[in-house]
């Protein structure tokens, strides 16, 4: 797909070096529930459409995130159980919405247990 300057510009919505930093760092130290989702998404398996992970746009790094859908995936574990995480996904969520992107969230244990389901969610998204 010929990228036009639309995309590039809003590829990564004017994310900082040390966004760019941290996205290297956390590839190269995924956990294995990114790992699992991972093989299952990439190179177009879900309806065609490419995923990138550990995405830098913003401030933020996306788990996973599909550009030409605008879509999200971000895997949660127990951390994002505790109060001032809740806060702050559900303040990031909004920056990410207002940047017209659309947001999945799914459980660590949603992925290990039952990642059809994950699957299946997903591609109703795209």
């Amino acid at each position: 797909m010929p990228k036009n300057k639309n995309y590039i510009e809003t590829l990564h919505q004017n994310a900082t070096p040390s966004t760019f930093q941290n996205a290297h760092d956390l590839r190269h130290n995924e956990t294995n529930t990114e790992k699992k989702l991972w093989q299952l998404i990439r190179n177009r398996q879900i309806n065609g459409r490419k995923f990138r992970r550990q995405h830098a746009i913003d401030n933020y790094i996306l788990d996973f995130y599909c550009h030409e859908c605008k879509l999200a995936i971000e895997l949660d574990g127990s951390i994002h159980n505790q109060k001032e995480n809740k806060q702050y996904d559900a303040a990031r969520t909004n920056v990410l919405n207002e940047l017209q992107i659309t947001v999945l969230r799914f459980s660590n244990e949603e992925v290990i247990n039952d990642v059809e389901s994950v699957l299946k969610k997903i591609a109703d998204h795209l």
